[in-house]
């Protein structure tokens, strides 16, 4: 029609309106070459084209691709600013304050993420994410006892919440509260018996309640159940090593080793047992490939490998 119409009254379309078109043409290749590039695991050359489509129109869309690439290659901060952005283009999406209440825990921002969590309460105050957020966020900052109140919500509104039955305990046992932390353990076991965080969790409550042969039976069932939990053989290791059976301990940590060869921690626990051994020789070259592999961590352990100790960490080493 616009030729015909054109053709019998000799109007063109503006120059306005043609520029228009070609803004809308060249938003549209980027925007859908950057998704196409995602999905190929191009992230990179996804970031540059949504960086240019985001040049045509500040679109909430491409946005929020343009968050999952900056996340992909690791330009964290650059993330957090892009879904402030988003929080202002549309302040009432709660999914942009979940997403950035995450980005800013990554980043140790605690404030920031208890900040958007509770933004993300404000638009949907029936939102469990967004407490458990809130509980996570609060607790880093050493306020357990609201953390715990925060993850009490969340698991009153989805009582499936697994991570939050999980934080919740994780966070009671450091209150020395055993008995409302194994009655969570024990919810999350009715809920899924092969759950590895919950034995894993188990064993560490165990342990710290001097059950040394049921933290022990926790972590092996762990390993069991996954083969590949790092966080298992670290602590059944140390367990191990805490009670002298360093023969025990040497060869969880061969089976550690052989499942990951570049897993420092178990070179560094597996030096300390052969120190604690004799074996002097072997301890230095396993302490050396620690530090080989992951040098900035290892050294912050020096002192505590030294003392034979094991390294202070959290409920679940993470």
């Amino acid at each position: 029609m616009g030729f015909f119409k054109s053709f019998f009254t000799g109007q063109t379309e503006s120059p306005e309106t043609e520029q228009e078109k070609k803004k809308q043409k060249n938003f549209e290749i980027f925007k859908y070459d950057g998704i196409r590039a995602q999905r190929m695991g191009r992230s990179d050359y996804a970031l540059k084209c949504f960086e240019e489509a985001l040049k045509i129109h500040d679109d909430l869309e491409v946005a929020e691709y343009m968050v999952q690439a900056q996340l992909q290659n690791r330009l964290t901060e650059a993330a957090r600013q892009t879904l402030q952005h988003m929080a202002e283009m549309k302040p009432d999406r709660k999914e942009t304050f979940l997403t950035l209440a995450n980005v800013c825990y990554v980043l140790k921002d605690y404030d920031g993420m208890a900040n958007a969590a509770r933004q993300a309460i404000t638009i949907d105050k029936d939102e469990a994410k967004a407490y458990y957020l809130l509980g996570k966020a609060v607790g880093e900052t050493g306020d357990s006892l609201m953390s715990v109140a925060h993850l009490t919500q969340a698991i009153a509104l989805d009582n499936d919440f697994t991570d939050a039955y999980l934080l919740r305990a994780e966070t009671l046992m450091q209150m020395q509260q055993w008995n409302e932390a194994r009655e969570d353990i024990g919810i999350l076991l009715s809920q899924d018996a092969e759950n590895e965080n919950a034995y894993l969790l188990s064993g560490k409550l165990k342990e710290a309640t001097a059950d040394f042969p049921g933290a022990e039976d926790d972590y092996k069932h762990t390993i069991e159940l996954n083969p590949f939990n790092e966080h298992a053989y670290l602590a059944l290791s140390q367990l191990f090593i805490a009670q002298n059976k360093l023969d025990e301990a040497i060869a969880l940590l061969n089976d550690a080793i052989d499942n990951r060869p570049d897993f420092a921690q178990a070179y560094q626990e597996r030096g300390r047992a052969k120190l604690l051994k004799g074996d002097k020789e072997g301890s230095l070259e396993d302490t050396r490939k620690s530090i080989e592999l992951a040098p900035k961590e290892m050294e912050q352990l020096t002192g505590t490998f030294n003392s034979g100790q094991p390294p202070q960490r959290d409920i679940l080493g993470l």
